[in-house]
């Protein structure tokens, strides 16, 4: 690679690095994980970066490495997870329960298939269009929605809660 080209590709990592990496996070739901992530796709990306470079959006075909990895080390690792319909112990009121709501919601996300996961990662933590999901992706359009639809329905069953007054009974 010619020094114009590495020089390009420094300030590609430099300048979306953070987003890169958040983007990873919100896929793997792990900061170490995520680092390791981003730096595989990365790596990916130096390899072909004279051809990726001249694309219209290099950063869309690293998100879909990083997407692609995911996806690879999420079949290398399924873990079976006992999920249960009774916490432990009931939540507090507290003022930190906004905090518990956000884990609450992070662990349900974490429960989906990889594919729904970066559907609904990219859509709504990473606020691209539709359209734009569905290139990243390389998908069609009609799969996005499907996958969103499907995916918030899943994350709606999982986060049903029963009443407030009901769990201060307890």
């Amino acid at each position: 690679m010619n020094a114009e080209a590495e020089e390009q590709f420094r300030e590609f990592v430099t300048a979306r690095w953070h987003a890169l990496l958040r983007t990873a996070y919100l896929l793997t739901g792990d900061h170490g994980q995520a680092e390791d992530l981003v730096q595989t796709a990365l790596v990916r990306a130096h390899r072909h970066w004279t051809r990726i470079r001249r694309s219209d959006a290099p950063e869309v075909y690293v998100r879909r490495i990083l997407v692609n990895l995911n996806n690879s080390r999420w079949r290398r690792k399924r873990v079976a997870e006992q999920v249960t319909d009774v916490l432990p112990e009931p939540p507090s009121a507290d003022p930190h329960a906004a905090y518990d709501v956000r884990d609450e919601l992070w662990s349900a996300v974490l429960t989906l298939p990889p594919r729904m996961r970066s559907v609904l990662v990219l859509r709504y933590f990473e606020d691209l269009p539709e359209a734009e999901v569905a290139r990243v992706l390389d998908c069609s359009l009609g799969t996005v929605k499907s996958q969103t639809s499907r995916g918030l329905d899943r994350l709606r069953a999982v986060l049903e809660r029963e009443p407030e007054t009901a769990r201060r009974d307890r």
